[in-house]
């Protein structure tokens, strides 16, 4: 017997369907050999991956709904050596979610802007993101 309580409902709202991403083959072993070998070029790929993830973040600015901007404004992203993250809402936007995913219960449909953003900048961020990647492995073998 399923509970049907206001939480439940957003819950199941906010549920991803299939997540988009970049996945880059051998990123972890990349990843553990630089800390092992240049561990200060970690934090170049932290900027390049958050820089990958402020592009797609404005792309998203351009294709999120507004009604009071509140959504727009709770956009960020963030870096890490591992991945590039776009994330919108928060607290005080709880909607986020189910404006992202729909909510066919109160009639939402969704409006996937992060993942369309993505997929619009889907070539340059895979391009750049080779190019950074290579230059970062450029310097190991320069230093070894």
């Amino acid at each position: 017997m399923e509970r049907n309580t206001k939480r439940n409902e957003t819950e199941r709202a906010a549920e991803p369907m299939s997540e988009p991403t970049v996945e880059v083959i051998g990123l972890n072993r990349f990843v553990r050999q630089l800390k092992q070998l240049e561990p200060d070029l970690l934090d170049e790929l932290k900027a390049a991956n958050k820089d990958l993830a402020s592009s797609v973040e404005s792309e998203a600015r351009g294709l999120v709904p507004t009604r009071s901007g509140n959504l727009a404004s709770s956009l960020r992203s963030t870096g890490t050596a591992r991945s590039g993250v776009v994330r919108a809402g928060k607290a005080r936007v709880p909607y986020a979610g189910p404006i992202h995913f729909g909510w066919a219960r109160r009639n939402i449909a969704p409006n996937p802007f992060l993942w369309t953003a993505l997929d619009r900048r889907r070539d340059e961020v895979e391009r750049r993101y080779g190019a950074e990647l290579e230059r970062i492995a450029g310097k190991v073998s320069d230093r070894g």
